[in-house]
């Protein structure tokens, strides 16, 4: 049993773990940056080091000082969280070479998938179905014409090491494509320093629908059914829901079972979630995050596990504390993203918060790390909370969001809980029928005219 561990990360997702281990009996020790010393993962840690000055590059992304700080705390293992280092192999490997314990997938799986072209290949070796594409990279624009006549417009460009909506560019029809190659490759070089890109055939009215997968290393793994995170803008997230509202169950069995088989071959440890476009009835296979994901907690809500205490259990090698019989869905759960940002533009802003009030009663969460006086600093991610949600249904999970956002209070800066609010009066958000695009369209028709 681990005694001490390290969180190599801030804000909510910092307070999460350090939760998890404090119920588990295991002391924390918090790492921060000059910025974020009076931060609550902070004052609620066993232990605090401050590893650098406010810029990420100097501080939380900083390996040598986050090695130095478990050196100095006498830390046996890290938890990445999510961000950050959590999914850099070669952290990880930097980690166990020091004689650490990474609390997370080997260097090895993170390797493998997070080349999405790797990623993919593999995925379909595994039996698991891929959105018709190129088998690899797109070495000039002559190739990406080929492949864009083989499978058919409207198709997309996809930067090999993308993440976050980078590098990713649609061409509709043939006339589209030098242009939206030339671009995609542009930014990925800008963004990832590689300007390797592939092409997939572009779905036009798909949902996003992720499957949560645990494994315990040792050829055991089992899932924790769907979420459904179609609600985005520019690629980001910003609600999601458990279980999806589009999924029949018998698919949901089938497709959960044929992700969990697949991670049990390969000795996947922790958690870990296979994301899919889904469109007519069918999966296709886009990524997987070999981390915890932010909206993890619709999924222990309905499940009623705590996938950290999980997380943990596993790296310390034991096994995992439910088998796939133990699993059945309760009810149902939402969350919501809730950022400093300014509407209708999403601008960041940062600011002091002089008043925050979480909302409470049945069926509430709320994962922030926000308090009364708290200064949001400029020099990071703008999430400061998730409001998630649980009822017996669907209608009565939303309609307990809708209360909760009423009594949700952050004064001294905007956020975007007034998008939501407005989001909850449409009818195609009560009843559970938008895609991957429904959000931009609504935003272009109703915020940023």
């Amino acid at each position: 049993m681990f005694d001490k561990i390290l969180i190599a990360n801030r804000g909510e997702i910092a307070l999460r773990v350090i939760r998890a281990a404090r119920e588990m009996g295991i002391a924390t020790v918090a790492v921060h940056s000059t910025a974020d010393a009076d931060a609550m993962h902070v004052r609620m840690a066993d232990e605090s080091v401050c590893i650098g000055p406010p810029p990420s590059a100097q501080s939380y992304l900083s390996v040598p000082a986050i090695i130095s700080a478990c050196e100095i705390s006498g830390a046996q293992a890290i938890h990445p969280g999510y961000g950050f280092l959590s999914e850099n192999a070669q952290f990880v490997q930097i980690v166990e070479d020091h004689g650490l314990t990474f609390i997370g997938p080997s260097a090895e799986h993170i390797r493998i998938m997070g080349d999405k072209i790797t990623a993919k290949e593999t995925a379909k070796a595994l039996g698991i179905p891929v959105v018709p594409g190129s088998d690899g990279a797109v070495p000039d624009l002559d190739a990406a014409r080929r492949i864009g006549a083989e499978i058919g417009y409207p198709v997309i460009i996809k930067a090999t090491a993308g993440g976050g909506g980078r590098g990713m560019k649609v061409a509709r029809n043939a006339d589209e494509m030098e242009h939206a190659f030339r671009t995609a490759r542009s930014e990925a070089k800008a963004a990832f320093g590689n300007d390797e890109v592939y092409i997939e055939k572009y779905l036009t009215t798909p949902r996003h629908i992720e499957l949560q997968v645990f494994g315990d290393g040792k050829g055991g793994a089992v899932h924790l059914g769907e979420r459904d995170c179609s609600l985005q803008r520019r690629h980001q997230k910003v609600f999601e829901e458990a279980p999806g509202p589009c999924i029949p169950p018998k698919e949901r069995d089938r497709i959960g079972r044929i992700c969990a088989d697949a991670v049990a071959r390969i000795n996947y440890i922790g958690a870990g979630t296979i994301e899919f476009l889904y469109e007519n009835g069918a999966f296709y296979f886009i990524e997987m995050n070999t981390r915890l994901q932010v909206e993890h907690p619709v999924t222990e809500t309905i499940f009623g596990v705590d996938l950290v205490r999980e997380q943990i259990r596993v790296a310390e090698g034991l096994a995992m504390s439910f088998t796939q019989d133990d699993l059945e869905i309760n009810g149902h759960a939402i969350e919501v993203r809730i950022n400093a940002e300014r509407l209708p533009d999403f601008t960041p802003c940062p600011g002091r918060i002089t008043h925050f009030h979480a909302p409470g009663g049945l069926g509430v969460r709320m994962d922030s790390a926000l308090y009364d006086g708290y200064a949001i600093p400029p020099y990071y991610d703008s999430l400061i909370g998730k409001l998630i949600v649980h009822g017996r249904d669907r209608p009565e999970a939303l309609a307990r969001l809708n209360r909760a956002l009423g009594e949700l209070i952050v004064d001294g800066i905007d956020t975007t809980i007034p998008l939501f609010r407005a989001l909850l009066a449409e009818p195609d958000i009560q009843n559970g029928t938008y895609n991957i695009h429904w959000l931009e369209r609504w935003l272009d028709e109703n915020l940023q005219k």
